[in-house]
């Protein structure tokens, strides 16, 4: 599953062993810094994890000591405006916004949970394309900010709309408005990342979650429960959230996921669930309007 591209070097590299679909963004020489080329080649690999049966589990980390220590600002300024090398045509007519495509949708729109392994400096779009990811770990070596503002930019990615949800609208105002950069026991404070660890231990710990979700938990099962979660979290009452659980559960509970779940519950063996995301999605799924 290894991204490539028709003349320059692949930008993140990938292994898949036992469910677990491993990415690293890999250009360690400049702190893997973001281009228009990793964003695709990050689009591209989650789009081919959504679609294979065989990958339960995303992680995403970077190669050398950096995690994405931002984009790309070889060319200075030139980089961004009508010249935009980084993010290309999106956006640029605020009347008619992109409406798909880019790594955040893919993230956001992926079946498989993942988990972002911040091994280093995260700052701007590293920052933020952890966002649409399911869980964020850090080792005490990682930096974070939003430095937006400092470069004369708005939050992008979607990172307007993720962030206080992550952490709360408090604690977004204040990184955004500030533009500072923050170590990894104020983001571990604000919600960002759980309790840093060492920068030894931090892959091994997002592969054995990794493990413990492709190893206990039913695809399907965990494929619309990311979803529920994610979009329901924002809605005023519960009354939505209901209306979709209760025919999401009548569905599932004759199927023979279920019936596999509860048997190796009684049985006390790990289950072994037969229900694909490919295939095997309920008629409910998805309960949103398409964009």
């Amino acid at each position: 599953m290894e991204s490539t591209a028709p003349t320059t070097a692949p930008q993140i590299t990938s292994t898949l062993e036992s469910g677990v679909l491993l990415l690293t963004l890999s250009r360690p020489d400049k702190l893997n810094a973001y281009t228009a080329q990793m964003g695709r080649e990050l689009t591209a690999a989650f789009q081919r994890a959504d679609a294979d049966d065989a990958v339960r589990v995303v992680v995403v980390t970077g190669a050398g000591r950096a995690f994405c220590a931002g984009a790309d600002i070889s060319d200075g300024a030139n980089s961004f405006g009508d010249t935009d090398k980084l993010f290309g045509d999106a956006g640029k007519n605020s009347q008619a916004p992109r409406q798909g495509g880019g790594f955040v949708e893919a993230i956001f729109n992926c079946t498989k949970p993942s988990i972002a392994a911040i091994n280093g400096p995260a700052v701007g779009v590293g920052l933020t394309m952890t966002l649409p990811m399911d869980i964020r770990l850090g080792s005490t070596s990682s930096r974070y900010g939003c430095v937006f503002t400092r470069r004369g930019l708005v939050p992008e990615a979607g990172s307007a709309w993720f962030l206080p949800r992550i952490v709360g609208l408090p604690q977004a105002l204040r990184w955004c408005c500030s533009g500072r950069v923050f170590d990894a026991a104020e983001a571990a404070r604000g919600g960002l990342i759980e309790e840093p660890l060492a920068p030894e231990a931090l892959l091994p710990k997002a592969m054995e979650i990794a493990r413990e979700i492709a190893d206990n938990t039913a695809p399907v099962a965990t494929a619309i429960t990311r979803q529920m979660l994610w979009r329901f979290s924002a809605e005023p009452s519960p009354w939505g959230t209901l209306g979709v659980d209760a025919a999401l559960n009548v569905h599932l509970g004759a199927s023979a996921d279920v019936r596999e779940g509860v048997a190796a519950f009684i049985k006390k063996r790990t289950p072994n669930f037969p229900g694909k995301v490919s295939s095997d999605m309920p008629p409910q799924y998805p309960w949103w309007p398409k964009r």
